[in-house]
């Protein structure tokens, strides 16, 4: 019979690593896509002249949800959690 003195950690193994990384990938889509619906919501109510102020029109604000970053101006669109 033996004791235990001490507590040994157990290291990550590659599967604990790769169930993790599932999750933060899982997490960082859940947020990006909380972010498109916020966007999506904000240019939604806006009023057509505000929409043709910034360059869009209402049927292209899904596009410009899904693709905050493709923009021939050269702008983008942050996604922040104010709007």
């Amino acid at each position: 019979m033996s004791t235990i003195y001490g507590v040994t950690a157990i290291p990550r193994t590659n599967l604990a690593t790769r169930i993790l990384g599932s999750f933060e990938w899982c997490r960082a889509a859940a947020l990006e896509w909380r972010q498109r619906e916020r966007l999506k919501t904000g240019l939604h109510q806006l009023s057509d002249a505000e929409l043709i102020d910034i360059g869009i029109s209402r049927g292209e604000i899904d596009y410009v949800a899904m693709n905050r970053c493709i923009d021939p101006r050269g702008a983008c669109f942050s996604g922040d959690s104010d709007m």
